[in-house]
């Protein structure tokens, strides 16, 4: 399947009207499609998914979205992505498929057991911000750690997680000066 990183798939079982979109967590060069799943006990399709056997079918539909990533489509190289929990996917999958660029990922959890395949990023461009343990680099949320920061204002601010971290970094960022034009982001819950 061609999708390019930052894009997100559709997934729900067969012949099921409960669907879920996911983004890509693979790179665009890998020869698998992979996606990052966080089980809700009480979601409608992430429990059902946990209890897949090798070989069961699922429908997809996609790939769709404009979180799009090409790091040669930006004047400025700086980037800087800020993900909470499952947001992290489009960023593994933007390091997967550049693996030379710069960038700093600041990673938001509550548990360090959360930190999803940090071992896939440069461990010098990753700060992990723990909200419920002292297990990460950091101990507070994103937006805790952003605020004591400075962030050059030509750098390109990629966001990806719960909308009210959006909306909070977003507020960080513009007081810091970095323009709106350079910031980007995709909220799913």
């Amino acid at each position: 399947m061609q999708f390019q990183t930052g894009q997100f798939v559709m997934i729900n079982h067969l012949n099921s009207l409960e669907q879920r979109e996911y983004s890509v967590y693979s790179g665009e060069q890998d020869d698998y499609l992979e996606i990052l799943v966080r089980e809700v006990i009480d979601g409608n399709v992430s429990p059902k998914l946990k209890k897949l056997k090798e070989g069961s079918f699922l429908e997809l539909d996609g790939p769709f979205g404009f979180f799009k990533f090409d790091p040669m489509d930006f004047d400025s190289k700086k980037f800087l992505f800020v993900a909470t929990g499952t947001g992290i996917s489009p960023f593994h999958s933007f390091v997967r498929t550049y693996p030379d660029m710069e960038y700093k990922l600041i990673h938001g959890v509550r548990l360090g057991e959360e930190a999803y395949e940090h071992e896939d990023f440069d461990k010098k461009k990753v700060m992990l911000c723990t909200s419920g343990e002292s297990k990460g680099h950091f101990n507070g949320r994103v937006t805790d750690y952003l605020v004591s920061q400075n962030i050059e204002t030509d750098t390109n601010c990629f966001l990806c997680g719960n909308s009210e971290m959006i909306h909070e970094v977003f507020d960080i960022l513009t007081a810091k000066k970095v323009p709106v034009s350079n910031i980007y982001s995709e909220v799913y819950f």
